[in-house]
């Protein structure tokens, strides 16, 4: 992560008009800013970062209170982007439309070093102007099995959920942990997984979304509980920030809400014993929930649980008393919401009481941030969902790290990035490139342990950057300014 863990093309079819603009104000708090007396002064910063020495609540207030209307509402969605390149469109979602979020979609096989330099450019376009400097959080689905977005050279093969419960807590965990830490080390910084939906293995092959997948942990709620959070607990140690999903489960119905529309559950109700996998998660320390699209007859049998407040502030909120953040399956491409317009789906999500509206389809953000304004400026209600909203998501944000200062992308190697550099290597801090500085890069970057660094050891680095080798025999402007991109993403 950012600060709190060690860490390890298509083009818009057309721009739509400016949106209106609704001044979405909460209480000023009062900060303390004064330094003590001597101390070293602060990492220069980009704008939107606040002093790590306050609480996550205060730095998300101190954030918000800076933000630009637009700004706020952008921390609400999520778009997607290809992982083997974003496209004009979803980084235009980002700078436009201030969307604060990023999913990584499809799959690559080209191994970690693309991911690391994709995801450090990504984090480049969080300006001032675009999301107020606060950086996206970046998702990826690495489940295991048929959904590991990220595979190839740095990425182990993950199996899936289904072979992963059959293992033992101890062994589950250790996988885990690397599984984790290379994700994290590629940039991503959030794991849209672990899928807690349970299926009798009698009807698991007729369960289109999660049994025919093998993507339940087990049979029963007690195993999925049990290897569930075993998972999560193993990928959350490298710093990862994890989703507990579908709630309020999928195990029960036939159609894959992706692909078909009407998908209903007739069984699960609001005190079901399939909610108890999500209660494990949330208390293993799950910080982001995401809500199912189906239908859930006797819960709610006139709304998608995405767009129902009895399921979201309902269940969720006062059930279970989950104060994260709660981000919805796609609302993007799925045909079980395509009778809704884009607006209308993120606007009803938010209205029930979700946080972060997932879009794979970065085209439909245009008309989904300026319903979601609309509805804002002409409704109290609504806007003051969205204000509570948005401060889930940056406290969120803040607990990771997210919201602390950034080291500044100058392409000078000097103390400061040789600090952050020492600080991610997990040494001791001298600002210094020494040689047991040297000495930890080369053994993290895979170039010869031999304490000098020449030639061989800058090629490493620029491939373990995703940089092209330009045969540099010392630290030069491109390799550097990489380096600081990938730090901003893991400290």
């Amino acid at each position: 992560m950012r600060s709190c863990f060690p860490r390890v093309p298509t083009a818009c079819a057309a721009a739509l008009a400016p949106i209106a603009v609704v001044v979405l104000a909460l209480p000023a708090a009062t900060l303390a800013s004064a330094r003590p007396a001597g101390s070293a002064p602060p990492l220069v910063v980009s704008a939107g970062t606040v002093a790590t020495t306050l609480s996550p609540g205060a730095q998300a207030q101190a954030v918000y209170n800076r933000m630009t209307a637009a700004q706020r509402v952008g921390q609400l969605f999520m778009v997607g982007g290809a992982v083997t390149g974003l496209g004009s469109a979803t980084t235009t979602a980002i700078s436009r439309y201030h969307v604060g979020n990023l999913i990584l979609t499809g799959r690559t096989t080209a191994g970690a070093p693309p991911v690391r330099y994709l995801t450090g450019r990504a984090d480049t376009v969080t300006t001032t102007a675009a999301t107020a400097g606060v950086p996206l959080f970046i998702a990826s689905d690495q489940e295991g099995g048929y959904v590991q977005v990220l595979q190839g050279p740095g990425f182990s093969r993950m199996p899936t959920a289904l072979t992963q419960g059959s293992w033992s807590d101890t062994l589950l965990t250790a996988y885990a942990r690397t599984w984790g830490t290379q994700v994290m080390r590629s940039g991503v910084d959030v794991d849209l997984a672990p899928v807690m939906d349970t299926v009798a293995k009698s009807f698991a092959s007729l369960n289109k979304p999660i049994g025919f997948y093998q993507r339940e942990y087990g049979y029963t709620q007690t195993v999925v509980a049990d290897k569930g959070t075993t998972f999560l607990k193993g990928m959350r140690a490298s710093g990862l920030a994890m989703t507990a999903k579908h709630f309020p489960g999928l195990g029960r119905v036939t159609g894959n809400t992706d692909t078909t529309a009407g998908v209903t559950d007739t069984v699960t109700t609001r005190t079901s014993t399939d909610i108890t996998p999500f209660r494990a998660a949330i208390s293993a320390g799950a910080h982001l929930l995401m809500v199912s699209s189906a239908y859930y007859s006797r819960i709610d049998a006139s709304h998608p649980a995405v767009f129902s407040s009895t399921v979201i502030r309902g269940m969720i909120r006062r059930d279970l008393g989950f104060t994260g953040v709660v981000i919805s399956d796609d609302l993007g491409n799925a045909k079980q919401v395509a009778a809704w317009s884009p607006g209308a789906r993120a606007v009803g999500f938010i209205s029930a009481g979700g946080d972060v509206v997932l879009t794979g389809n970065p085209y439909v953000v245009p008309a989904m941030v300026a319903a979601v304004t609309a509805r804002a400026a002409s409704d109290g209600v609504f806007r003051a969902r969205v204000q509570a909203a948005v401060m889930r998501v940056l406290t969120v944000k803040a607990q990771y790290g997210l919201l602390a200062p950034r080291l500044p992308v100058t392409g000078y190697f000097g103390p400061l990035t040789k600090t952050a550099l020492q600080r991610w290597l997990g040494i001791s801090q001298t600002g210094v490139f020494d040689g047991a500085t040297i000495r930890a890069l080369q053994v993290r970057i895979g170039a010869p342990v031999v304490g000098v660094w020449g030639p061989h050891s800058m090629a490493a680095l620029q491939s373990y950057l995703g940089l092209y080798l330009d045969g540099a025999t010392t630290w030069n402007t491109r390799t550097v300014a990489a380096l600081q991109r990938y730090l901003d993403t893991q400290l």
